[in-house]
């Protein structure tokens, strides 16, 4: 069937439709003449009347009356099956990678993942789990996960999760050795358990602060860890002072398996931004996955 074929099987669905010549053409957004000539055309073409016309009436003939019992139903299923393609034009599709630290895909991530993807079937995640920094572009990911929003210039960055707190925590069997710091400078006469940086692979040195004082502690211990989940088990095994996430350790604190010590010097900070690059074009798949992560206080 060629083109102009099933243009005008649908000038004459919609004039039989409208019983109007005049309503129909207002429907095609054409004119009642065009109109008239695209009826006259399709008959010619059949061989047969298809509509019988009246300077009161119009209705369909014999002939009309069969082709609209199989043009009708034909059209609508043409229709719905237009419809369902624009669907799957407009639903999103696709693979989303992310490069993450093990603390924000397991806090943040997972748990906007979970909710979403079962009404995304055809959206596909992967998350790259890495200590360190990761060169998102070189590396080809779609976006990336870190804290605060100092970013290189090219990049946006959106917020995904509430500030943060670091804490210091030890076991009440450890602190009843010793006395409990207060400041600083008595984290030297304490045993702490070290984090050993992915990145250049030094050791972390804590960060702490209190009414605008900054200040960097290098601390000593027995142990060095590259994985806080093993300085929490080592506090809580009484080896030591651990400064890791509070959220981390907080059932651990309200179980009384470890007790927090110098909390007024561990302000809160900006928390988890996804992060990727200002001039990339971004699908719908990327969108719906960013909007799910998006932080709404």
């Amino acid at each position: 069937m060629r083109r102009e074929e099933l243009v005008d099987l649908n000038a004459f669905l919609t004039v039989a439709e409208e019983k109007s010549f005049t309503r129909a053409a207002a429907r095609l957004g054409t004119s009642q003449s065009a109109l008239s000539h695209t009826i006259r055309r399709l008959e010619t073409r059949l061989g047969v009347r298809l509509l019988t016309r009246t300077t009161r009436s119009l209705a369909p003939t014999d002939a009309g009356e069969r082709l609209l019992g199989t043009l009708g139903p034909a059209l609508a299923s043409i229709g719905e099956e237009l419809s369902a393609l624009s669907a799957l034009r407009d639903k999103p599709a696709g693979t989303i990678r992310i490069t993450t630290s093990a603390h924000a895909a397991r806090t943040i991530l997972w748990p906007a993942l979970h909710r979403l993807l079962p009404d995304y079937p055809d959206i596909h995640v992967e998350l790259g789990v890495h200590a360190g920094f990761t060169d998102i572009v070189a590396e080809r990911f779609d976006a990336g996960v870190r804290l605060g929003e100092a970013l290189a210039r090219d990049m946006i960055a959106t917020p995904i999760g509430p500030d943060l707190t670091m804490a210091i925590v030890g076991s009440p069997d450890y602190l009843a050795r010793r006395p409990a710091p207060t400041c600083p400078q008595d984290l030297a006469d304490h045993q702490c358990i070290n984090l050993r940086m992915a990145s250049g692979g030094g050791l972390y040195a804590w960060e702490l602060e209190r009414d605008g004082r900054d200040i960097r502690v290098r601390v000593e211990g027995q142990l060095a860890f590259n994985n806080t989940d093993m300085i929490i088990e080592a506090a809580r095994a009484g080896f030591g002072l651990g400064f890791v996430m509070e959220d981390q350790v907080t059932a651990d604190i309200a179980d009384g398996r470890l007790i927090r010590v110098m909390a007024e010097w561990c302000p809160s900070f900006a928390g988890y931004h996804l992060y990727y690059p200002s001039r990339r074009e971004h699908s719908a798949a990327f969108t719906v996955v960013m909007e799910a992560l998006r932080y709404r206080p």
